[in-house]
């Protein structure tokens, strides 16, 4: 089957067109991403804002025009936060199916941990079962213990990279206090994960999405992305903990400069390396496995079980 899944999220959105086969192994065909920051403002009164929705319906016609000439089986467009958020998420919704002809599935945070577990297990190498998975997205951040054996336990909380640096990371560079207050929600939140969860001993730590990506591609001072050197990354603590003190240290303007550091991230590469880092530290990880694969190949995998029934 040749499926299309668009992954319209508060920071980024992604556009996925793969070949998923009988035993669900899933092959890409063409992808795009762009960082479209839906969800800019949305923390402070819930309302999407007219620029961030034309931004995104603009990018939704480039990629109609794409999937209408692969010819796909089927498809599905997925929002996240931002939209689940906004209390005008149906005129956005309706702009959408009538400009772009687009039903878009709003999906909620339990949802779309349980996608993004479908994406991550898709892609981890031999011999890790047992994982803690982590989602940092724009405007929430998922945790997903999965265990053979066991149900998967899933946990969404309202921290995002663009939520934190609206709320609290305002300044530029960020002041210490704010920095200070950044770290002891992402303390509190934490906490009460390790609290739900228990015992992690043996579950391997994966993390998804662009924060933890882009942090791969940091520490590997890699002036162009390649997937291939960021999916399955080992990153260690105390090399965030460097990071973090370059980022911490720069003016917006001065991280563009960073190799590795995407387009568009120069303000919320803080907050992610901020939410990482505390997540780590209190959840007793050294290490992360770095995943390229995740919601948007998730949603690709739960469209062909669907598409098949």
């Amino acid at each position: 089957m040749l499926l299309a899944g668009i992954d319209i999220g508060t920071l980024t959105c992604r556009l996925l067109i793969g070949r998923v086969s009988g035993d669900g192994r899933l092959t890409e065909v063409h992808s795009d991403r762009r960082i479209l920051r839906l969800g800019e403002g949305v923390d402070h009164d819930h309302l999407l804002r007219p620029a961030a929705m034309a931004r995104a319906i603009e990018t939704l016609r480039d990629w109609r025009t794409v999937i209408n000439s692969h010819h796909v089986d089927a498809q599905v467009a997925v929002a996240t936060s931002a939209v689940r958020n906004a209390r005008n998420r149906e005129e956005f919704l309706g702009r959408v199916m009538q400009e772009v002809g687009f039903e878009i599935e709003v999906i909620s945070g339990e949802e779309e941990a349980r996608r993004t577990l479908l994406g991550i297990r898709s892609g981890l190498p031999a011999g890790v079962s047992s994982i803690l998975g982590l989602d940092i997205g724009g405007g929430s951040t998922e945790f997903i213990l999965d265990r053979p054996g066991h149900a998967p336990v899933i946990r969404s909380i309202e921290i995002g990279v663009v939520r934190m640096t609206e709320r609290l990371l305002t300044s530029d560079p960020p002041t210490a206090d704010q920095i200070q207050s950044a770290r002891e929600l992402i303390q509190k939140e934490a906490e009460q994960i390790r609290t739900m969860f228990g015992e992690l001993g043996g579950a391997t730590f994966v993390g998804t999405a662009g924060s933890i990506t882009t942090l791969a591609a940091m520490a590997q001072k890699l002036t162009t992305y390649e997937p291939i050197r960021i999916h399955n990354y080992r990153l260690s603590l105390d090399t965030i903990r460097g990071l973090e003190r370059e980022i911490l240290g720069r003016t917006k303007a001065q991280r563009r400069e960073m190799p590795g550091l995407e387009a568009g991230r120069e303000d919320v590469v803080v907050a992610g390396t901020l939410i990482l880092r505390g997540v780590m530290e209190t959840l007793g990880f050294t290490e992360g496995l770095v995943s390229d694969v995740g919601l948007r190949e998730g949603v690709l995998l739960d469209l062909a079980v669907r598409f098949r029934q």
